[in-house]
């Protein structure tokens, strides 16, 4: 009987979780900083400007992304989750101290880097490494993590912003928040980049791409530590059963991804992502300014119910956590879409007819907590575990992108959509992505809890191969 050493996995989860946690950190504390960084570059009159400011780092998760997929199977899973610690740190510091808003712009896209990186890389070591029974929960810990990282990041901001005359909705110029507070925002987030740094020297490779690259010793190590050695010869013998196929079809990288066998999984892995961003939420967490603004509310009140959100979407997450085995992914992810077109229908309702005041916190805070215990965590679980020990990197980096890619053109958009359309537009709009998502993963999107991932490539990936070669016959 299999006996998991649940203290060494639960180590070496979190510490590669800990890349979520600077995603979530470096991602979001931009959001406390935006009322003060602006007043400071000049540029509180510029949708266009404050929009290429908030989404320049996006600009670079995608470059992160496109370079995670390669470089995680030359390089091994645990140098790239280093280098992306060294930058994280790197950017921290490079944010806060330059003077001008193109040098700010250059780190935030160095920074973005990073986090298109780690949001990728994290989930999937965590799929590489976690026993089936519990991949689910484990891959949902880079989620939390990620959740803690944006809470962190807001109770920090609050913290370090000074405290402003009630009604006060653009800070002076000569303030110490215009002036230093915006820098100690970004400059905070060093310190958690240091620590993801020094202890990722202390987990070990992914075993699988071990296998794979053919240092079976080391991978077996690495499994009998996890599960005992009847474990470790079972999911060795499953990883070189899936190398053997990929050896005999002779292909690899994007040209295996992009074969017909691949390519219905490889759409529903692309829309996971997209939908995850196009859903809307994570535009409260960068422009809640505007959002609480639109509803009634000065900034003192606005970073404050910025914190509320953050402890919204971390006590949500663990509702996920601990439903993500249970009820299974394609449940959740149709809890998510669905609840969240309801949800954004009445919110754009109550701005259109100008309703101000607490109701709308309480619909803010229901769109965050139903993201929380669906979309945001059960998306990145998807993408780690449906894809082939052969095509993973190449196929999560793929995902990744394209997540990012979604998140651009949502970060982008919001001002000059607010601005146009108004919040109850903009609001409609994603009410109606929602309402198509639940649609499209109705009818496409399989359930996968409780599989290993060699069974869900069979079922995913090899079954559909025999469709395609008896309809060719």
């Amino acid at each position: 009987m299999e006996k998991f050493n649940k203290g060494f996995i639960y180590f070496i989860c979190i510490v590669s979780a800990m890349g979520g946690l600077l995603f979530g950190y470096d991602w979001v504390v931009i959001g406390g900083a935006k009322p003060f960084y602006e007043v400071y570059f000049g540029i509180s009159d510029s949708p266009e400007q404050q929009g290429l400011a908030m989404s320049i780092a996006l600009a670079g998760c995608l470059v992160g992304a496109m370079m995670s997929g390669v470089l995680a199977d030359r390089l091994g899973r645990k140098p790239l989750l280093i280098i992306s610690a060294f930058i994280f740190l790197a950017s921290a510091y490079g944010t806060g101290a330059f003077d001008t808003f193109s040098a700010f712009l250059a780190v935030r896209f160095i920074g973005g880097i990073a986090i298109g990186i780690a949001s990728g890389l994290s989930p999937m070591y965590i799929a590489e490494v976690a026993p089936s029974h519990i991949r689910g929960k484990l891959v949902s810990l880079n989620q939390l993590t990620i959740v803690l990282g944006i809470l962190g990041a807001q109770i920090v901001n609050y913290l370090i912003a000074e405290p402003m005359p009630a009604g006060t909705t653009i800070p002076p110029v000569d303030s110490w928040n215009v002036q230093m507070g915006w820098r100690w925002m970004f400059w905070s987030a060093a310190f958690p980049a240091a620590l993801f740094l020094a202890l990722a020297f202390f987990i070990p490779e992914s075993p699988r791409w071990l296998t794979m690259k053919g240092m079976k010793e080391q991978a077996t190590r690495i499994l009998t530590n996890i599960g005992g050695t009847e474990y470790a010869a079972n999911e060795i013998a499953a990883v070189l059963d899936g190398r053997a196929k990929a050896a005999s079809e002779k292909k690899g990288g994007l040209r295996m991804l992009f074969s017909k066998p691949f390519r219905l999984i490889l759409i529903v892995g692309v829309a996971i992502a997209v939908f995850q961003q196009w859903s809307g939420t994570n535009v409260i967490f960068n422009y809640a300014q505007e959002i609480f603004s639109d509803a009634g509310y000065d900034l003192g009140e606005m970073l404050f119910n910025i914190v509320l959100t953050g402890i919204t979407n971390v006590v949500f997450t663990f509702v996920a956590i601990y439903t993500v085995d249970r009820l299974g992914r394609k449940k959740l992810i149709l809890i998510g879409a669905g609840g969240l077109a309801v949800i954004y229908a009445i919110l754009g309702t109550c701005y259109y007819f100008q309703v101000t005041g607490f109701f709308m916190i309480i619909l803010v805070v229901s769109a965050i907590a139903c993201y929380a215990m669906t979309l945001g965590p059960v998306a990145w679980v998807l993408i780690a575990e449906i894809f082939p020990n052969r095509v993973r990197a190449v196929a999560v980096a793929t995902c990744t992108f394209a997540l990012w890619v979604g998140s651009f053109t949502l970060t982008y958009s919001f001002p000059l959509l607010n601005t146009s359309l108004g919040s109850y537009g903009t609001f409609w709009i994603y009410a109606a992505i929602c309402a198509l998502g639940f649609i499209f993963f109705g009818a496409k999107l399989p359930e996968t809890k409780g599989k290993s991932l060699e069974q869900l490539e069979k079922e995913l990936v090899n079954d559909e191969q025999e469709k395609i070669t008896s309809t060719d016959f």
